[in-house]
This record gives structure tokens, sequence and C-alpha cells, in this order.
């Protein structure tokens, strides 16, 4: 008997009391709503009539599911599981006038409250609630581990009960509440989308492809450079969750840790904390979060194009040959 089936047939707990509304239906979406169905809340889904995960929210047996507005006037717990550059549209055009008095509206990231593209209510709590892990994930050790990590923060607590109803929150999607931090909006909002831009996402990969292409350019088959400069990244990844940076170089080679004394400073260096900079002023000022829930569709629809200029297909190839997952 799966979880979900184990819950059908018993009364639905409530979070403040009230229906959950989880707005979307993307990767967080589908995991924060399946892990609050699987744990015995009661769950709608919002989602804009012609959307398509209507019919994934069905499949993975979503009871309920309709407009964003009709679930929000159902509720008393509001979660934006929407993409960022929509939270600002919805709320105006189908939260904001359909919120019960004393609602609690759940975000997963600190972007649009902070920088008030969304302006809630001042008698509802604000929580943020973000996970250190992509939605696949928070679903896929719901049933296991749960031992993912997050952010907790409180915007507004108009009832004296804001916290207590975050770390439920938490608790009920799966979330390790021994490694719960608490944050800000704020610092939640600036420290994900500098992290991504600098490090994670952005600064990552072009340094992969750019370390690639060099490889490739000298005379290297492309499988070996993907291997040498992409394929090994989890078990360094792994040395420093596990060690720190200083672990990690404890536990590579001599060759590797003279070859990073050597080079590092090289490859970041003052110009490169200097551009860094620009960007750090680029996302704290709120230009980056305005350009961002600014774009038009088709903006959003020509995002592939752009990024398939930030890698190269004998990268992917290698990438697909020695996937793991294939």
């Amino acid at each position: 008997m799966s979880i979900g089936n184990l819950y059908s047939g018993m009364p639905k707990r409530r979070l403040n009391d009230s229906l959950i509304a989880v707005l979307g239906f993307g990767s967080q979406g589908r995991a924060i709503a399946l892990n609050l169905r699987d744990s015995g809340y009661d769950v709608i889904v919002g989602l804009r009539s012609r959307s398509k995960g209507r019919a994934r929210a069905r499949k993975e047996g979503i009871a309920q599911i309709t407009t964003a507005a009709k679930a929000v006037k159902a509720s008393g717990t509001i979660v934006f599981a929407l993409p960022d550059q929509a939270h600002s549209a919805v709320y105006t055009e189908d939260v904001a006038a359909n919120l019960n008095q004393g609602s609690t509206l759940v975000f997963l990231h600190g972007m649009s409250v902070h920088f008030g593209l969304v302006k809630p209510p001042a008698d509802s709590d604000v929580i943020l609630v973000a996970p250190h892990g992509p939605g696949q994930t928070l679903r896929e050790k719901y049933s296991t581990t749960r031992d993912i990590s997050a952010f907790l923060a409180v915007h507004q607590d108009k009832s004296g009960k804001a916290w207590t109803r975050a770390r439920e929150f938490a608790k009920g999607v799966g979330l390790d509440t021994k490694r719960l931090v608490k944050t800000t909006f704020e610092h939640e909002a600036i420290g994900d989308i500098f992290g991504e831009q600098v490090v994670l996402c952005g600064g990552l990969t072009a340094l992969i492809k750019n370390g690639y292409d060099v490889l490739v350019e000298k005379g290297l088959p492309p499988e070996n450079a993907y291997l040498e400069v992409a394929y090994q990244l989890d078990l360094i990844v792994d040395l420093i969750k596990n060690y720190g940076i200083s672990g990690m170089y404890e536990r590579i080679s001599i060759a590797a840790q003279y070859g990073s004394a050597e080079s590092g400073p090289k490859i970041v260096d003052k110009s490169t904390k200097k551009r860094t900079e620009k960007i750090y002023q680029d996302v704290a000022s709120g230009r980056f979060a305005r350009r961002l829930n600014a774009l038009s569709e088709q903006e959003i629809k020509s995002l592939p194009k752009r990024l398939k200029s930030l890698t190269s297909d004998g990268l992917e190839r290698s990438a697909r040959k020695y996937s793991p997952k294939k």
C-alpha cells in the first residue's frame, strides 16, 4: 500500500486549521504537494485551466485540482511553488483578491517578497521554507533518509505562530527538522541568486566548458576532456561537503595539491572578485529581480538557445555516454 493510499481513508491534517493550496506543479510544486499529501495534509493544487501540470497532478493522484484563484479562496495556507518570475502576476491576478483573512503565505524563495514584487497583506503570516535541493531530490528522499536541510524565515508573524507553522510545514514536506537554518528573506534571496549565478550554475559551468574547450583544442579526445574536467566533480564536491576545502585538499594527491596552490589563484584572481562584486550589486539592488520579473514569454522561450551557447555538442555527448542514469 502506498503512503498516499494509507491516508486516503483517514481524516486529513490541516495547517493553520485550513486546506493547503499549492500553486504550481513543477519540480518543487510536485514534491511539496505530494509530500504534504503523503504526510496526511489536505492539499489542493492551483493551476491554469490549460496547464499541462493538471494531467501530471491527476496521474500522481492529487484529488483536488482547480484554478489558482479558487484554490486560494478555499484555503488558509498558500504555497507559492511557481517560477519566481510568475509570482507578481499570479499574486495580483489570482491571489490578492481571494485571500482569506489571516492566511499563511509560504514561499520557497525569498526573492519576490524581499524585492517587493509581492506585497502581502498585513494580516497574514508570511514564511519562507527553502529546501537545499531540487524538487526531485526532495520527493525521492521523502520515503528514505529525509536528510535535506533548508532555510527558514518569517517575514510577518501576525498570528504569533508563524515560526511554529514554518517548522510544521518543513516537517510535512519531508525536511530534516534538525537541519533547519534560521535566516531572513533578504539573506536567502540575495545568497541564493548570487550563489547560482557566480558559483553553482553560472560560474561552475563556464569553468567546465572553458577547461573542456582548451583540452579539446590542444588535441585531447572529447571524451577524455569531459572525464578530466567534469565527470569527477561529484567526488570533489562530496569531499568539500564532508570535510571542508582544507579537508578536501588533505585527501587528494600531492600533484593535485601542488597544482591547486600554483594555478587556483591564477584562475580566480582579484579581477574575478571585482566582477563578482558587480554581480552581487546587481542582485542586491534588485535589478536582476526586476529584469527577471519583466521577462516576456518570448524571452523565456529563447533561454534554451542562449544556454546552448554555454555548452558544446561534444561535451553533451560525453555526458550522456557516461551518465550513471542513462
